[in-house]
């Protein structure tokens, strides 16, 4: 499997995370350290480049704020959105406007303040409300190689229809993905080491 095409600054809606391969996105408590940044080289310069403004949560920019955290290691500079339904106890930043509206009315703004650039969504629970609205243009997953057993899903939502997807790029757009992976105990065949 290889990537699809280069991001590109389109003014849509994307919906980007990393990703787990049994699909959790951040740890319990919304640990990221699991993530081993082995992701293509120029990968995080391309968003960087591509995107104009982000639109996340009151939890995720909670452990955010906390640590001083900005998206891309603080490469990137522009306006941060997160929807909260409680503005007043936030712990402000510079470039930071929390929004207390309709989650498409976040988008709304987010999108104009990016200025022709993506809208990017950091947020599960957001990216799952704007999918089920249709406002989501694109879903954008790296998927690292390890098995976390718990934390937050990337889609959460018990009970739901299944809502179908279409690849990116030069396949079928109905194709399903296929990963292999070595548990890191197994010897690799192609070195003929234990990993």
């Amino acid at each position: 499997m290889n990537d699809t095409r280069p991001q590109t600054a389109e003014g849509k809606v994307l919906w980007h995370f990393t990703m787990s391969l049994d699909g959790f996105v951040a740890g319990p408590h919304h640990e990221m350290g699991w993530m081993t940044g082995t992701n293509r080289p120029g990968l995080i310069d391309e968003y960087v480049t591509t995107t104009g403004a982000v639109l996340g949560g009151r939890s995720g920019w909670d452990i955010a704020a906390a640590s001083g955290g900005r998206p891309y290691g603080s490469d990137w500079d522009g306006p941060i959105f997160v929807l909260t339904h409680h503005p007043e106890d936030a712990t402000p930043a510079d470039g930071v406007t929390f929004l207390d509206c309709h989650p498409a009315e976040a988008v709304r703004i987010g999108l104009e303040a990016a200025g022709g650039k993506n809208l990017e969504v950091l947020s599960p629970t957001i990216g799952r409300q704007l999918l089920e609205l249709g406002l989501i243009d694109e879903i954008d997953l790296h998927i690292e190689p390890v098995l976390l057993g718990e934390g937050i899903r990337l889609y959460d939502n018990p009970g739901s229809e299944p809502i179908r997807l279409h690849r990116v790029g030069d396949v079928h757009p109905d194709s399903e993905v296929n990963v292999r992976y070595l548990p890191t105990t197994v010897e690799c065949p192609q070195s003929g080491n234990a990993r």
